[in-house]
């Protein structure tokens, strides 16, 4: 328990903050998940639009701080060259 006002508030901050990341990051993980499947399943029409989607969930954790701007690139460039790959 917070002894100070300032410690309780934070403490509700960080209540708050963890929500908001924990449905950021679920959501990029589903969406990356959703892209892996549908290149290993082969649906090229599928798993370019999904990626294009996925590309845009990444981009806004990366924008709000959730993620690196790096591991957003990577996994767009993942995706691209996963992508180019497929018949």
């Amino acid at each position: 328990m917070a002894n100070t006002k300032s410690a309780a508030k934070r403490a509700r901050q960080t209540v708050r903050r963890t929500a908001a990341n924990r449905r950021v990051m679920r959501a990029v993980k589903g969406s990356l998940k959703k892209v892996r499947e549908a290149l290993i399943a082969g649906k090229k029409a599928e798993a370019t639009e999904l990626s294009r989607k996925a590309a845009s969930v990444l981009d806004k954790a990366a924008k709000t701080g959730r993620i690196h701007r790096n591991k957003a690139d990577r996994h767009k460039a993942q995706f691209s060259k996963a992508l180019a790959g497929l018949k």
